[in-house]
């Protein structure tokens, strides 16, 4: 681990607010339950106030050891906005301030607002934190959640337990269900066919000629899911299979995704947002990834924990439906 500067001695016990800064989107957020937990663990008496952007402040909610949740969404803001910030991170007497992400924004807002101890990456000003290392994530040589982990270690925080985890109960899953009017989900498969980056994204086609052999050859149910942005493709490009296929993209919040996710057998997907989220409900995953660029591999970004399958090729047109569907047999007939 490369660090910079002498990490100090502090006295967990006079930590009463620590600040911790995630502001990007959902997936990554999650990958950092892990590091959350750690400082909450390290730092018994301390309250963690969480920095997230508002589409993901609901799950933010569902981390049971948040104890205060700021909304700062990214993009551009007005000079006035950035004064209240800083003002309201004054009245908050914040003794250490973790920037998971580097911003610089925050490295600057975290120096005027007065925080003893600022932690993060030397990049995008990293001169004004007190404890920083430098960011070595795009070599790909360890997993998103230990990077995390790492960072915070530089102020002794760590833990035993590296899982993630979000709190949905029963309820929520039935009302779920009762909504959607989905009435039964003993044989319930998802797919979630899209990418945030042309680069790592499976033909279309094959998602779909997936679910077809899914629904006609393995008798389930198939929900494709995704955010507004995907629904008009998702529209033209999955059409119902033999009453089988539920197509539920754009529909859903980010706890009912939870909530959904929870009841499925497997949810099969690229890297995405939705791979992190299954892990953190307890759902196996089939994870497709392409391995030429190391920082955006399976190595840093793969499903977390035991039981995934990942399907990994310096070519994602080389991997073939009949490759995924057959692992896929594998996971079902168990």
């Amino acid at each position: 681990m490369n660090l910079i500067g002498l990490t100090v001695q502090i006295q967990a016990e006079t930590v009463k607010n620590i600040l911790a800064v995630r502001n990007d989107r959902f997936g990554e957020f999650l990958l950092n339950i892990p590091a959350l937990r750690a400082l909450k663990e390290t730092f018994k008496d301390a309250r963690i106030i969480a920095v997230v952007d508002y589409s993901v402040k609901e799950l933010a909610e569902r981390v049971t050891f948040i104890d205060e949740i700021i909304e700062w969404n990214q993009g551009k803001h007005p000079l006035s906005e950035k004064v209240r910030f800083v003002n309201l991170l004054k009245k908050k007497k914040i003794n250490i301030a973790v920037m998971l992400n580097p911003v610089k924004v925050f490295n600057i807002f975290t120096y005027l607002a007065g925080i003893p101890i600022r932690v993060g990456y030397n990049r995008k000003w990293g001169f004004l934190l007190t404890h920083k290392k430098e960011d070595e994530k795009y070599l790909g040589q360890r997993h998103e959640i230990e990077y995390n982990l790492e960072l915070v270690s530089l102020i002794g925080a760590a833990t035993e337990d590296k899982t993630l985890c979000l709190s949905i109960d029963d309820r929520e899953i039935n009302d779920f269900f009762r909504d959607f009017n989905i009435k039964d989900c003993n044989n319930l498969i998802a797919l979630h066919p899209w990418t945030s980056d042309p680069i790592k994204q499976w033909p279309l086609e094959n998602f779909f000629e997936l679910a077809k052999r899914l629904v006609r050859e393995q008798d389930m149910r198939v929900i494709i899911i995704g955010g507004k942005d995907e629904l008009t493709k998702s529209m033209e490009f999955f059409k119902n299979i033999d009453g089988n296929l539920i197509n539920l993209t754009g529909r859903t919040t980010l706890t009912q995704l939870a909530a959904l996710l929870k009841k499925c057998k497997l949810l099969i997907s690229g890297d995405s947002g939705p791979v992190h989220l299954a892990c953190a409900v307890g759902t196996k995953v089939l994870a497709i990834f392409s391995n030429d660029i190391p920082g955006k591999s399976a190595r840093r970004w793969g499903p977390w924990g035991k039981g995934h399958i990942i399907i990994e090729k310096e070519n994602l047109s080389d991997i073939t439906v009949v490759e995924v569907f057959d692992k896929v047999k594998g996971v079902l007939n168990n």
